[in-house]
Order: structure tokens, then C-alpha cells, then sequence
């Protein structure tokens, strides 16, 4: 099953074998229509069996389906998010945003159309030297496009940054693939364990990891497209034709999603990285 989705590849396991090594917390918020699952892969030999690195891997799902950017609990929902970047991340004071992906191609857009959106301050704390930024956290933003367009491994682009500017931590956005039609653009993954660009859709790059950046990093993102594959299996009940074994699908309303998502996405990273900024002043400073 094709997914980046720990979520996921968690209900598959469960299906076959016990999920030893694997803990697992879900928390549901009714009022705001989200919920919560927390699932830590500890040890080696899970992380083998789900296919997934060792770490921690925060899923938030929006039960009412969409992350609507005119949600009547779109700040109570930001905050829940940038709650959970908080959780991951050890009290880095300077951070690297990536926005991974095309933005020519729709669903993959994700990534770079956050990056428009973060809140840059570090040229502000190194020149604005007649006002108090102690306040700011020093944040940087890049969008790296995709190797086809630059010739240049996106992990390459952020290795070389963090050479140069000597970050705390990175993160990472891009946009995933799903095996569940259901998470379809309604759920956003947070990860420590950094990210294999493409990996969703069988055409994986270089991954940025810590061990690749020698710098934490986090993933954030939202599934864009789901494998047809398993997507027409769960509709019709029965086993899917080979031919569209390879192809991955989207919704007709993925150009929506995906703006949604970079603003649900960049906002909890601006909350995140500068609490002392109302949400509303951050907004209104990204536009």
C-alpha cells in the first residue's frame, strides 16, 4: 500500500499483527470538529514492519472533511496545529521553513505556497537594529522547486542553507499521497523524522533528515492524492485492475485544497515560531 501516511500504514498493521512497539494516543476535539492521533514508532522492528523511520508522527484529521480557510474555528484549529509543531520541535530559537514541491502542478503545490506565506524575520533581526526584536524568533523561508526544474536535489538546496545560516531546525512542507480516499485533503501529518520527497508516489528523492542536514527536522504536510488503486478497491469491494495500478488521483476541487492547506499550514508555523504575534497580525503580515 502506497501512502505516507503513518496513520495509515498503522490500521494496515494492526489488520495483519499486534502493534508492538508502536504506542498510539487519539485525542478528538467536537467543538472544532478535529482529532488527534499521536503514535510514537519505538523501536527498530516496528518501524521495519510499518515501513516508517523511528519517531513520532502526530496525524490531525478535520472530521467534518476540509480545512476550509473560512472555518468559523479556523484560529481555534490553527492553534491546535501549531500546538502539535511546538511538541515536536526542542526549543530551536532558528529555523529553516522548506517548501518542497512544484507549484506548477497543482496538487503539488503545497509546499511552495506555504513558503510564500511564512513570517521571515531573520534579515529583520539582523538589520532592524533601532527597534527591540528580541521578541522574534529567527525564522528563514525557501521553496525549492523540484529537480526537474533546477537540476538540483531539494536536499541539496536545504543542506547547502543550513551550511550557510547554521539553523536549530528545519522544516519541511510538502505535500503526500494517501492510501484513504476518507484523508483525502482533510489531514495533516507532523513528523520528527523528516521526509523522502515523492516517496507516495513511487518517484522518492534524496531525504532531508537529520541525518542528511545534521540539523532536527520536521515534516509537515497533507495528502493531495490517493493511490486509484486502493482508492477503487474500498468503493467497489472488490480487487482493483492492474492497469491502474500506478496511478495516483485527485479531487476537482484540489486547487481549493491546496490553497487551504498552505494557509492552514503556514499560519500554524508563524503561531509556532512567534507566539508573542496575534494571529491576526501574522496574517495581515503575509499577505
Amino acid at each position: 500500500m502506497r501512502t505516507d501516511l503513518a496513520i495509515e500504514a498503522a490500521q494496515q498493521l494492526s489488520l495483519k499483527s499486534d502493534l508492538e512497539g508502536i504506542s498510539q494516543n487519539i485525542e478528538i476535539y467536537e467543538n472544532l470538529s478535529l482529532e488527534v492521533t499521536d503514535i510514537s514508532v519505538e523501536t527498530q522492528a516496528a518501524a521495519e514492519k510499518l515501513s516508517k523511520p523511528m519517531g513520532r508522527y502526530i496525524t490531525v484529521r478535520s472530521l467534518d472533511g476540509t480545512f476550509d480557510k473560512y472555518s468559523e474555528c479556523f484560529e481555534q484549529r490553527v492553534e491546535i496545529i501549531a500546538k502539535q509543531i511546538n511538541l515536536l520541535h526542542q526549543n530551536a530559537q532558528n529555523m529553516l521553513c522548506a517548501g518542497l514541491g512544484n507549484r506548477e502542478i497543482t496538487p503539488d503545490a503545497v509546499g511552495p505556497l506555504c513558503a510564500d506565506k511564512i513570517f521571515a524575520t531573520r534579515h529583520i533581526k539582523a538589520l532592524a537594529t533601532e527597534i527591540d526584536t528580541g521578541d522574534l524568533l529567527c525564522v528563514s523561508a525557501i521553496s525549492t522547486g523540484v529537480m526537474g526544474q533546477t537540476g538540483i536535489e531539494a536536499s541539496e538546496q536545504v543542506k547547502a542553507v543550513c551550511d550557510k545560516i547554521s539553523p536549530d531546525l528545519v522544516v519541511a512542507v510538502d505535500a503526500l499521497a494517501c492510501a484513504d480516499i476518507e484523508h483525502l485533503g482533510c489531514t495533516i501529518q507532523l513528523c520528527n523524522t523528516g521526509i523522502s520527497p515523492g516517496s507516495g508516489v513511487a518517484n522518492a528523492r534524496s531525504e532531508l533528515s537529520q541525518n542528511t542536514l545534521g540539523v532536527s527536522c520536521i515534516a509537515v504536510g497533507i495528502p493531495t492524492v490517493v493511490d486509484l488503486s486502493v482508492a477503487a478497491q474500498q468503493l467497489s469491494g472488490s480487487p482493483a485492475k492492474k492497469e491502474i495500478d500506478e496511478m495516483m488521483v485527485t479531487s476537482r476541487n484540489c486547487d481549493k485544497l491546496v490553497f487551504n492547506a498552505a494557509n492552514y499550514i503556514s499560519c500554524a508555523i508563524n503561531r509556532a515560531f512567534q507566539p508573542s504575534i496575534s494571529l491576526d497580525d501574522l496574517r495581515s503580515l503575509t499577505q
